[in-house]
């Protein structure tokens, strides 16, 4: 019998401690899940609990103190600075709360560019730009620069961003804190089927119950350690 493919991601007794001596603080005790691709998966907890700090860890954005984490089966602490930062170009893409966009260059040129940094030619960056931009509902507003935007829009610009790589994995991190209710809806919707009919993985870190309610499971995490980990019956 062939053997079963390893997950996505897993994390084995993640431990994170800042500082040294008495002024040490660890933040994440021992912390372990797995996430299998496709999954849709919020990470939930109260503000201090260590949930982005582990997603910080799992975008190899900072490294664990003690633990391993495996992306797809290869323990990413053995990895160089290098390859680490070559893992995340080639399989990650990132959200934040801020949308984090360059504003005096347009939408097109914000999503283009994680395609500079790879050196790609100029019109392969333009049509996959385009391409990114019109799975997010923009396909009109290429040429505007995000202050002409309204905060959803820049959301969906950021997310055009993250996907034009095609990434393994999508890291978002409280994608709908800046955003009022309703366009925080539309982004979970655009999110879900992001995942749904392009298969991209999702891991958002959030705090809010009904924005976590889109996941299809809900890992929390408090005081630094795993409180549960459950299955949702996601709306859609």
């Amino acid at each position: 019998m062939s053997e079963a493919p390893a997950p996505l991601i897993r994390l084995e007794d993640i431990v994170k401690t800042y500082g040294s001596g008495d002024a040490a603080v660890q933040v994440l005790r021992g912390v372990g899940f797995s996430i299998e691709q496709g999954e849709f998966v919020a990470l939930m907890g109260p503000s201090g609990s260590g949930k982005s700090t582990a997603m910080n860890i799992l975008g190899c954005l900072d490294s664990p103190t003690g633990g391993s984490y495996l992306f797809r089966g290869v323990p990413v602490e053995s990895l160089s600075r290098n390859q680490r930062a070559l893992l995340r170009r080639s399989f990650i893409g990132f959200v934040f709360q801020g949308f984090n966009l360059l504003g005096r260059t347009t939408a097109l040129e914000n999503v283009e560019l994680p395609l500079l940094y790879r050196g790609e030619a100029a019109a392969h960056r333009h049509r996959l730009a385009r391409r990114a931009l019109a799975a997010v509902g923009l396909a009109d507003r290429e040429r505007h620069t995000p202050a002409e935007l309204s905060g959803g829009q820049q959301q969906r610009v950021a997310i055009a961003r993250a996907i034009v790589t095609d990434p393994v994995i999508l890291f978002a991190d409280e994608p709908t804190g800046n955003l009022d209710t309703r366009t925080g809806h539309e982004i979970m919707q655009l999110l879900t089927r992001l995942n749904r009919e392009q298969g991209i993985t999702v891991l958002m870190v959030t705090h809010e119950a009904d924005i976590a309610a889109y996941a299809g499971r809900v890992i929390r995490i408090v005081d630094g350690k795993l409180e549960s980990d459950t299955r949702n019956g996601a709306h859609g």
